[in-house]
């Protein structure tokens, strides 16, 4: 199915029998709501907006069933015209309608992606590509918007603009052609334009432009002296500055007509190129923050580049290549006095140009600067050779933006002396000949809270963060602060924080975060794609070989390539060998696009393939979290694991992070991982996984002074390890009890509790040593509360030997330092502070009872 609306309202159907063929609304009213949804396409219309826009300020009273009866015609209607597709067309949303409409399905919208695109082609030089849009989009016109439809105050208003927009493409157009050498086939349709346009200054420029370079410098004498009368009789005002100075550059011309294609686009006579032009590069897009440094070596290396020398600027998508790129040859730019040429290598994001045709247009490029004429591809022959022939002799500088590969750019860099080319990709690996690379990354923390500081300090840096202090994303949050004063930094960092619409919250008129990443990402081949999303499992801090290898299902020998592929196309960092880090909004897209393209079956398997790497390595001499953020990836696995329902590898995961929780006493992490693990163990039916989660428990409450809780924790791991068959657990929880009642003064019912601790160790099958060392620790901590130094010490020695038996390094170096301590001064009075446990000191409570 198809829409037009840029003239007479139109609803083309499918191609098949049944639908081919026109199926417009006839009547007026239907045609007013077709056209409103469709000016407003895949957006949500108000009912209210309807209904003005049928009835202005005079609905009837049964405006809103009348619109319902309208759209429920309407609907008929694309149902005919689309068996298929017409049902799920115009849908109801509140508190509205909405159209949906494809890219391709709409003329307006094709006429708006070509205007864009002809108009960034203009930009870049590109005047054969923008003249040629440019024309397809002007000719999708066939009258004025929805020729023949009552026009409401929301079709009014987007006919103006859109008619701004149709002339602005004609004007655009017609310059496009006027450097291309085409003036005198202009000239007519100019003159019919004028007499449409009076009043458009711009066409008027152009009509004279064209008949000077056409050899008639009186008829465009003539021409600014029809516009001046027609602007003094009708609006009682001269022509402009543009006009007034465009005139006078005719009373200075000789009648000679200029070349085919001046260097710039108004200019009356040839100039010789000015040293360092720079005509041909992007405008410049504001300060660039945080890469002083990298500038400055771009700008000393351009300076003093060998002959067969060049420079490749890579790094992460988004990483500001091409600013900086630009910025340095801007810098550089009088070393270079024949030019400065810059040439988009896949423009528009499309397929990479082929050497030949760059060659060409680099070619075209370079002999404008130069004010030569240009040759087609025909006459030139070989394009290559005639581009290595041109640069012979000449101080050429070339700045090939996105290149896919070496073997795209190698045929066009220049290697005479004096000449040098700078190139920006993410797939350019050092080790060419005569290549130095330069990598980009994130910014440093000052330079991204500087991009930020109209947040303010506290919020920069957390926004900084979030945007993995890629400068993409940092401006992209900076112009969403300016757009929206009504925000603060603290709402934006508020909206960043949800990981599944933070790049939506990166995406504001042409900052598109998610587009620019995923763009990067389709480059991929297909292995890696899903490679890439499946390692957006893995925790944000980083990962080893082996974890990626198990999220991808693989040997470590078979990821390996993979990983490494992603590292080259900058979409992965190394960290250190086998050692890897997804950058934080690669991260963020690979989850998405994991929750959108991968089966539910295979996430789950591979989160299990990971879970289960993690709880392998934690049991490993040496494994389990190291370092300061080991503890938060494991309680983020556990987290990971519970949420898959993947019951024992939660419980394994826990268990290997106790130990680093309690050290660093991470108790809201402690609290929320054996939460979730005991929760798995009871899903399970793993008793005696429930009883080490609720002793663990237990000891957090201890750790918190939380008497009861601990007692209530420690005595429900006492039962579930009884009936789990778990003696030496039930004795760790026993010990926990008795320590409490020893902390209270409670020194009888300690006893009592550390009898029944003993009896429940002897009971069961082996010596744990584990439970032995709480066991023998509340012991030795009762000795010493009774004064009983002797018992105190055989009780923290045979600690010593069982947390040597254990591989304990922790628990040795506290039960070493209790024995020399603590012994002597048994019995001593309140007050004196013992250290309880590893770490963790308490003032003994006075006389027990």
């Amino acid at each position: 199915m198809r829409f037009r609306i840029l003239g007479p309202l139109e609803v083309a159907g499918d191609p098949d029998p049944a639908s081919a063929g026109l199926h417009t609304p006839g009547p007026a009213k239907l045609r007013v709501v077709l056209g409103t949804l469709l000016v407003r396409a895949n957006e949500v219309v108000s009912v209210d907006a309807l209904v003005d826009e049928l009835w202005r300020d005079a609905p009837p009273r049964t405006a809103m069933t009348t619109l319902h009866v309208y759209v429920s015609q309407i609907r008929k209607a694309l149902r005919s015209a689309s068996a298929r597709h017409g049902e799920g067309i115009l849908l109801t949303r509140r508190p509205g309608y909405v159209l949906r409409a494809a890219s391709d399905e709409l003329d307006l919208a094709v006429f708006e992606d070509l205007r864009e695109r002809g108009r960034k082609a203009l930009a870049e030089h590109d005047h054969e590509r923008a003249a040629v849009l440019l024309r397809q989009a002007q000719d999708l016109w066939r009258g004025p918007l929805l020729s023949g439809v009552p026009y409401g105050p929301l079709l009014e208003s987007a006919a103006a603009r859109l008619a701004e927009a149709r002339l602005e493409a004609l004007e655009q157009r017609v310059h496009a052609d006027l450097l291309l050498g085409r003036a005198g086939e202009l000239v007519a349709e100019l003159r019919a334009l004028v007499t449409t346009y009076p009043l458009r200054e711009e066409l008027h420029a152009h009509l004279m432009t064209a008949l000077f370079r056409s050899g008639r410098l009186a008829e465009a004498l003539q021409a600014y002296a029809a516009v001046r009368r027609t602007l003094i009789e009708e609006l009682g005002v001269e022509p402009g500055a543009r006009l007034r100075r465009l005139h006078e550059d005719l009373l200075r011309a000789d009648g000679d007509p200029l070349p085919a294609v001046p260097a710039a686009p108004v200019a009356l006579t040839a100039a010789p190129a000015a040293a360092g032009n720079t005509d041909w590069l992007p405008p410049d897009e504001g300060p660039l923050a945080g890469r002083d440094a990298e500038r400055a070596e771009l700008g000393a290396r351009l300076r003093s580049a060998r002959p067969g020398a060049w420079t490749a600027v890579t790094g992460l998508p988004g990483s500001g290549k091409t600013a900086l790129a630009v910025a340095a040859a801007r810098d550089a730019a009088t070393a270079f006095p024949d030019g400065v040429l810059f040439l988009d290598l896949a423009p528009d994001g499309g397929p990479a140009l082929a050497p030949a045709e760059a060659a060409v247009r680099l070619l075209r490029r370079a002999r404008a600067v130069a004010g030569e004429a240009c040759c087609t591809p025909e006459r030139e022959g070989d394009p290559l050779e005639a581009l290595r022939t041109f640069t012979a002799g000449r101080r050429l500088l070339f700045v090939l933006d996105d290149a896919r590969s070496v073997a795209q750019v190698r045929p066009l860099l220049p290697t005479t002396p004096g000449s040098s080319a700078l190139v920006t990709g993410r797939l350019l690996p050092a080790g060419a000949a005569g290549l130095h690379v330069l990598r980009l990354g994130h910014l440093g923390r000052k330079a991204a809270a500087g991009v930020l500081a109209a947040a303010g300090p506290g919020a920069a840096e957390e926004i900084a963060a979030l945007c993995g202090r890629l400068p993409l994303a940092l401006r992209a949050a900076a112009v969403q602060l300016d757009a929206r004063p009504h925000w603060t930094g603290e709402v934006l960092a508020a909206r960043l924080r949800d990981e599944t619409s933070r790049l939506d919250a990166l995406r504001i008129g042409e900052f598109d975060v998610r587009a620019r990443l995923t763009a990067a990402c389709e480059e991929l081949p297909a292995a890696e794609r899903r490679a890439f999303r499946l390692l957006g499992l893995l925790p944000a801090a980083g990962f080893p070989l082996a974890a990626g290898a198990a999220v991808l299902g693989l040997a470590a020998s078979e990821a390996a390539p993979l990983v490494e592929s992603l590292v080259d196309r900058h979409l992965l960092l190394a960290l250190g060998p086998d050692t890897y880090v997804l950058p934080e909004l690669l991260r963020v897209l690979a989850a998405e696009q994991l929750a959108a393209q991968e089966p539910a079956d295979a996430v789950r398997a591979a989160t299990s393939r990971m879970c289960a790497a993690y709880a392998a390595a934690a049991g490993e001499p040496g494994g389990g979290p190291t370092g300061s953020d080991g503890p938060g990836l494991y309680a983020a696995l556990v987290r990971t694991a519970h949420g898959a329902g993947l019951w024992e590898q939660t419980v394994q995961l826990a268990d290997a992070v106790t130990g680093s929780l309690e050290r660093a006493a991470a108790w809201d992490d402690w609290e929320s991982t054996h939460t979730l693990a005991l929760d798995a163990a009871r899903r399970a039916g793993d008793g005696r996984a429930e009883a080490r989660m609720l002793r663990s428990l237990g000891d957090l409450a201890w750790q918190q002074r939380t008497a009861e809780r601990a007692a209530e924790r420690y005595a429900q791991a006492a039962r579930a390890a009884t009936a789990a068959g778990a003696p030496a657990e039930a004795a760790r929880a026993l010990a926990g009890l008795a320590e409490l009642r020893l902390d209270s003064g409670l020194v009888a019912e300690a006893d009592a509790l550390l009898t029944s601790a003993r009896r429940a160790l002897a009971t069961g099958p082996g010596r744990p040593a584990a439970g032995r060392f709480e066991v023998r620790r509340v012991e030795a901590l009762l000795a010493l509360e009774t004064g009983a130094g002797a018992e105190a010490a055989g009780a923290l020695a045979d600690c010593v030997a069982l947390a040597r038996a254990l591989g304990d390094r922790r628990r040795e170096a506290y039960a070493r330092r209790t024995l020399r301590t603590g012994p002597a001064g048994a019995g001593a009075a309140a007050g004196r502070a013992v250290e309880v446990r590893p770490g963790i000191w308490r003032l003994r409570c006075g006389t027990p009872r």
